[in-house]
Formats: C-alpha cells, sequence, structure tokens
C-alpha cells in the first residue's frame, strides 16, 4: 500500500450538531485531565442507556458502510458515506480532528493494521477492508469496526479473517464481572498462535464513554500486565488486530498509517462491551448477530453454486 494523494477537503459537520472537546482545535483535554489515572468509570443507567443509544447509530452507520463497498470505489467514497449517514443521525464523526485525524472513519486495506487515512485508493478484487467506526451522541462515543472482503478473498485471507473474529469472541466469551482485563490477551494469543497467525503489541482495547479512549487499556497478547478488574457499568472495546506474518508494525509518515513490518495482511475486529451483573452486552451487535464477512461468504457460495447448475 501506498497513500494516494491529494486528501479531499475536510467534510464540514452542521453547527447544531453538539461535538466533544477536540473538534475544533484536535486536542482532547477532557482525556488529557484523566491520564495517569487507573480508575475505571463505572456508568450509571441512564450513561448506560446513552451509551447502547450511540452504539446503535455508530452500527447503522457501519452496517451502511460495509454494505456500500465495493470494487472500483475509493476509501475516499467510504468516508463520505460515513460522514453522510452520521451527520444525518445528529451525531458527530469521532475521528474528525482528533489529535488532527483529518478524516471522519478509518480504513484499513491489506496490511494497512489500523489508523488507513481515506483518500483516492480505487478498492480492488481480492482487497482487504477494515472499516472503524465512531460516532459521538448525546455525550457518548461508539467505537466498532469490521473487515470485509472486496471481491473473492483467498483462502489464506478467508483464514486470517475467520480467526480474528474468532479471537474477539472468545476474549468477550470471558467477560463478566470480577474477570481480570490482563488475561483477555492470553485466549486471543493462544488462538492466534495456534493458526499460524501472530497478534498486534502496539495497539489496544481501551474504555470509551463520554471520553473517545480512556482506561482500561486492554492489551490483546499474553503475560501484559494490565491493570483492572472488570465491574458491572464498565464499558469497553476488545479489538485485536492479528497478521499472517510477524506482529511488528511500522507507521508511516503521517503519524497515522499503521502497517505489517513485513507487508503481509493483517485484519481486525471491534466490539463495544458493557459489563453486567451477570455477565456482557454487545453494544455493537448486529441485528441478526452475523458478521459482514460470513454473509459475503455466504453470497459467494451461493453464487458458486448457481454458476455450476
Amino acid at each position: 500500500m501506498r497513500p494516494h494523494y491529494p486528501l479531499s477537503s475536510k467534510r464540514e459537520v452542521p453547527s447544531d450538531i453538539p461535538r466533544p472537546d477536540y473538534a475544533d482545535d484536535g486536542f482532547p483535554t477532557s482525556e488529557a485531565e484523566s491520564r495517569g489515572s487507573h480508575k475505571i468509570q463505572v456508568l450509571t443507567k441512564e450513561e448506560q442507556t446513552k451509551a447502547r443509544k450511540v452504539c446503535k447509530l455508530s452500527r447503522e452507520i457501519l452496517d451502511i458502510a460495509c454494505k456500500s463497498a465495493k470494487a472500483g470505489m475509493t476509501t475516499d467514497d467510504i468516508d463520505a458515506i460515513v460522514h453522510e449517514e452520521t451527520i444525518k443521525r445528529k451525531a458527530y464523526p469521532s475521528p474528525l480532528n482528533y489529535h488532527g485525524f483529518p478524516k471522519s472513519v478509518c480504513t484499513s486495506v491489506n496490511e494497512v493494521i489500523c489508523h488507513g487515512i481515506p483518500d483516492k485508493y480505487v478498492l480492488k478484487d481480492g482487497d482487504l477492508l477494515n472499516i472503524d467506526v465512531t460516532a459521538y451522541f448525546d455525550g457518548y462515543h461508539g467505537d466498532m469496526n469490521e473487515t470485509i472482503f472486496i471481491g473473492q478473498p483467498s483462502e489464506a485471507t478467508e483464514h486470517l479473517v475467520r480467526t480474528t473474529h474468532e479471537c474477539m469472541m472468545k476474549a468477550i466469551d470471558m467477560c463478566r464481572p470480577g474477570a481480570l482485563y490482563r488475561d483477555l490477551g492470553g485466549v486471543i494469543q493462544k488462538h492466534a498462535t495456534a493458526n499460524n497467525l501472530s497478534v498486534v503489541r502496539s495497539y489496544c482495547g481501551h474504555g470509551v464513554h463520554h471520553l473517545f479512549h480512556t482506561t482500561p487499556n486492554i492489551p490483546h497478547y499474553a503475560k501484559n500486565k494490565a491493570i483492572g478488574v472488570m465491574k458491572a457499568g464498565h464499558i469497553f472495546t476488545i479489538e485485536p488486530m492479528i497478521n499472517e506474518g510477524v506482529w511488528n508494525d511500522v507507521t508511516w509518515p503521517d503519524n497515522w498509517t499503521s502497517v505489517t513490518r513485513d507487508g503481509k495482511k493483517s485484519a481486525q475486529f471491534e466490539h463495544c462491551l458493557l459489563i453486567t451483573e451477570n455477565g456482557v452486552e454487545i453494544l455493537s451487535q448486529t441485528h441478526d448477530k452475523l458478521p459482514h464477512f460470513q454473509r459475503q461468504l455466504k453470497e459467494l457460495k451461493a453464487a458458486k453454486e448457481a454458476k455450476s447448475e
């Protein structure tokens, strides 16, 4: 992958849409003020309701983007769709101007691990695309992403994506009051390694509510030193990034785009989770609980069978 410049102009957000504190100057003051604290916020029932609402909106936006993506589109086209669907819901696209990020969504293609900037790159058959959506509504952020196929994937790419999704779901199965955040990385790495894949170490899951990124920090690799015990009312993401080759990453000169060191493909999935009294609630779940890549594989299989008849 290479950047495809120039970027399109910064997309405008209507003035009547409430925005986070970094929207104008790019600096999240509220996050900076909380940095250094290990305290994990326990959300009230009212706050949990707001988190559910923004996650529902974010999921709608992500679903539309995933269903729209196809060969021949640019990643900037995906950004336009996400931006318009976000402001249509009277929400603010959280990535826009967060620490200066220039776009409303992250689009990470093939060996891009995360934080890909939408540009003039034209998606082609065989590409792997991660779409990472976060919306800000009524004072809360909803953060989630999915990896999808553009056209027909290779067997190796299909294996990578299936395993990455399984890694996330195995970690979610561990979530309940009393569970340790540091234990999630062990089950993720064990499953990735068993499938001859590696786990990125430079990025982690995180708390999310009225702050875009906050405690707890949740590494996706084994033997980490994450601090914290899950309690009812905690909201956070699990978002493992799994590579075909080495786990090491390199950041482009744009200071955002992270790619695999060996140029092999990477996949990621992210759910936003609420710890309940009895377990965990997936706030970012699709209505039929089926990720887009599984729908795509079913459709590709059906088309192949129909063609052979």
